[in-house]
């Protein structure tokens, strides 16, 4: 009687749910051959992230990465067209629905003394090994990881404190 009144609620969409898409980027530079890279933290909560957004009209995903880099972070540079990763988060709005974002390197060639959001967030540039514990998301971390081994050619796995 009562299970016709019930509903199944799943908080994670089950393998091939298509979900919203947003763009991010993973900033980073060269320095010395080290890998450098450049975390801000979210508004509301103050967690370590990397920029990221809702696509924009007439813009594609890496595009939309590379805007909400200039605002969020205050950073230009060139912005790799192909993702080197994605993760899955909520969004920060009233339902809080779940979204993957796509995450496209971003090698920053200018940092800017002022941006649209320099009042609302802090940015700090972190080698690998800090990123990964710093950063709120243990997905975002390792697509951090990935990524230096992309470009420096090492293989090393690094362990993460608890």
């Amino acid at each position: 009687m009562f299970s016709s009144l019930l509903r199944v609620v799943s908080p994670e969409p089950v393998s091939g749910d298509i979900l919203p898409q947003q763009a991010g980027v993973v900033p980073y530079r060269m320095i010395e051959g080290r890998v450098a890279f450049l975390l801000i933290t979210a508004r509301r909560s103050g967690r370590w992230i990397f920029p990221k957004g809702a696509p924009m009209e007439g813009l594609q995903l890496w595009e939309t990465g590379a805007r909400e880099a200039f605002e969020e972070a205050g950073i230009e540079g060139e912005v790799e067209a192909e993702p080197v990763g994605s993760y899955r988060t909520r969004r920060s709005d009233a339902v809080r629905s779940l979204v993957e974002v796509q995450m496209y390197p971003m090698l920053v060639h200018r940092q800017l003394e002022e941006w649209p959001e320099k009042n609302q967030r802090h940015r700090h540039w972190a080698t690998v090994r800090e990123a990964r514990r710093l950063l709120s998301d243990r997905q975002l971390a390792e697509i951090a990881v990935s990524l230096n081994r992309r470009l420096t050619g090492r293989g090393t796995v690094l362990k993460r404190s608890a």
